[in-house]
């Protein structure tokens, strides 16, 4: 891991190169007229944004392009990656009319697909709110995909709260080579987080579009090698990195983890929708926390409702992929850093999360 002070002499080194990229109209270098933000350095990785009024930000591409260039020329450089963000001052655009709302562009990025020809599958394990135990179903289901013999990649999409590191039990930080962020290998996937390359206590206090960028970054600039699938664990909800991970990703299709109760499933539907609106193939529905059976005397009970998920995946037309169970030991192993499938292979839990990744490769 680089030295704090290593990372400060690199980042100082990427502010002086900078200096010599001057904006188009005033002449000014981006340092002086106050236009850089957020530089961060992670390693030899680095990450800034470049401020500029709204209106003028297709016109400064170049300028954008050219700062990127001369960050990733500095010694000690691996890759280089900066984003344009509107100037707090510049007035807000105006929100699209509601017939066009399901062609909504990101604020960063292109309009094209990011290329990923060695991956033939990307499937997104999405929920539309927070606290479904949606990580912990997509890394279990990442390595009970890995355990049938798949090549398997896991990508956490989670900006503002990455929970890999966590989940995997690493906090190995990732190499780079050739300009290529190398995934880190754990419990049989190829997996990448911005929380690698942060401690975990450091917030991520970056605007949108320099959330874009490092999911763009993420996806496009990680040497992923030949996969078989890449399961992206999205953010919950229905914002700007649902979208541009949608509409820059050709994906096979999403998957939807609910619990019971019908203020999830309410926020599940949102979901569905969003993905059917960005023509993203829902492949189905899963209930988690579905049920709770005591360990001491094995009664079953439901604290937050069951079947919920299953009759909504009925009524709104959507394959249900299955049930999972609140059980102390996946909480307990996913916080000590191994997914339930590895560390019980044998139990209840596993086989339940083994069927659903079989029924979900059955739909691929």
């Amino acid at each position: 891991m680089p030295e704090p002070k290593a990372e400060e002499a690199l980042a100082e080194a990427v502010r002086n190169a900078l200096r010599a990229v001057r904006h188009p109209g005033t002449g000014q270098d981006v340092v002086a007229a106050g236009m850089l933000q957020g530089l961060a350095v992670r390693g030899s990785l680095v990450q800034f944004a470049l401020a500029v009024r709204r209106e003028e930000a297709r016109a400064l591409e170049p300028l954008r392009a050219a700062a990127e260039a001369a960050a990733g020329a500095v010694p000690g450089v691996a890759s280089a990656t900066c984003v344009l963000t509107a100037h707090r001052e510049a007035p807000a655009a105006p929100p699209p009319p509601p017939q066009r709302q399901a062609g909504i562009q990101p604020r960063h990025g292109g309009t094209g697909q990011i290329p990923l020809p060695l991956i033939d599958s990307v499937v997104a394990v999405a929920s539309g709110k927070g606290g479904v135990g949606k990580s912990t179903t997509a890394v279990n289901l990442a390595v009970a995909l890995a355990q049938s013999g798949l090549r398997v990649g896991l990508l956490d999409a989670d900006i503002y709260g990455p929970s890999l590191p966590l989940m995997l039990g690493t906090t190995e930080r990732p190499k780079a080579e050739g300009g290529r962020i190398l995934p880190l290998e754990r419990w049989g996937l190829k997996a990448m987080s911005i929380g690698f390359m942060v401690d975990n206590e450091t917030p991520m206090v970056w605007r949108g579009p320099m959330v874009m960028g490092a999911l763009e970054q993420m996806l496009g600039q990680v040497e992923w090698g030949r996969l078989d699938i890449l399961v992206i664990d999205m953010p919950p909800g229905t914002g700007d990195a649902q979208l541009t991970i949608s509409q820059r990703v050709k994906m096979a299709g999403a998957v939807i983890v609910s619990t019971p109760q019908d203020v999830a499933l309410i926020d599940a539907r949102r979901g569905i929708r969003m993905f059917e609106k960005v023509n993203v193939p829902v492949l189905g529905l899963i209930e988690n926390m579905s049920y709770f059976c005591c360990p001491n005397c094995g009664h079953t009970a439901h604290p937050f409702g069951h079947g919920g998920a299953r009759a909504e995946a009925e009524r709104m037309g959507v394959p249900f992929l299955g049930e999972l169970p609140l059980r102390l030991e996946i909480r307990e192993l996913s916080d000590a850093g191994t997914p339930v499938v590895m560390a019980q292979p044998e139990g209840e839990a596993a086989g339940r999360y083994r069927a659903i990744a079989a029924a979900l490769r059955q739909r691929l």
